[in-house]
């Protein structure tokens, strides 16, 4: 198998990566052929996954827009992926040009890209930390630098505690990010559930099998467990909801259209809190 110029040293380029599916998934091609048969597969128990991840996109940027709008202009986000059109600090900054972000991944291909992408950007950084480890993500030159953590922060978990076990504790994980942030810093959250997924369970399950025939389980929790996440974080209006439900675009722009017109957008769960 080739290696393009793009990919760096040191990566199995023969191992699937749930950053490069995603990647796939939103028409991107910083992805490898096993990455497409991986995606390929997953689609063919679960068809609208394409759409599932444009929808978490749409929540995404609209959740950027509003934390900015309450003042809140710095922006942590854990598991940002490869960087695509519509990134955070693109639309943060068009926002407000002073917003800071912080990019994190451990996929070495979202971290490089991110950098190439990044390069000469004022106000943006990349760390290559796991979620994992949330003390290595604190304790990053970068964070130090580009984040101040005594003023509110927008945190940013989407689309990726549902790839954390519970083995991983991803609750211990997350309480140790929000007790490092100040009054004030918001949780900006989606998670993969079977609700929503205009499936039966049992079929729904073989995408579930494909991500852990390759070793990146996912675990689809409910909507109970998904708010447990906001532990310490007041829920704000209008609670945890399918990601199209979240402050909908209601300008008639293509966010709010796209959502419209297929189900599956409305897959799995959507949430932003605010610390006390």
């Amino acid at each position: 198998m080739e290696r393009p110029a793009w990919a760096p040293q040191g990566i199995d380029i023969s191992v699937p990566s749930v950053s490069r599916i995603y990647d796939y998934y939103l028409g991107g091609s910083h992805n490898f052929e096993v990455d497409r048969q991986a995606a390929r597969r997953a689609m063919e128990f679960m068809p609208g996954l394409p759409k599932i991840m444009q929808a978490n996109r749409a929540f995404m940027r609209r959740a950027v827009r509003y934390a900015v709008a309450e003042g809140v202009t710095q922006f942590l986000d854990i598991g940002s992926g490869i960087p695509t059109f519509g990134n955070v600090h693109e639309i943060a900054q068009a926002a407000s040009p002073e917003a800071r972000v912080v990019y994190v991944d451990h996929d070495p291909v979202a971290v490089a890209h991110s950098q190439a992408v990044l390069a000469g950007t004022e106000r943006t950084g990349v760390v290559a930390a796991d979620l994992r480890k949330p003390q290595d993500i604190l304790a990053a030159p970068e964070v130090a630098q580009g984040l101040d953590l005594s003023r509110p922060v927008a945190l940013l978990l989407v689309a990726v505690l549902h790839f954390l076990e519970d083995a991983d504790d991803p609750y211990a994980a997350v309480a140790q990010l929000r007790d490092a942030l100040a009054p004030g810093s918001l949780l900006i959250l989606t998670h993969a559930s079977y609700e929503g997924i205009p499936l039966s369970e049992e079929v729904a399950s073989g995408t579930v099998g494909v991500y852990r025939e390759i070793r990146n389980p996912l675990v689809m929790r409910d909507a109970e467990q998904i708010r447990g996440f906001f532990d310490g974080f007041g829920l704000l209006e209008p609670g945890l909801v399918s990601m199209p439900d979240w402050r909908p675009d209601t300008t008639g722009g293509q966010e709010g259209e796209s959502a419209d017109e297929d189900p599956y957008a409305f897959s799995g769960f959507a949430g932003v809190g605010r610390k006390a």
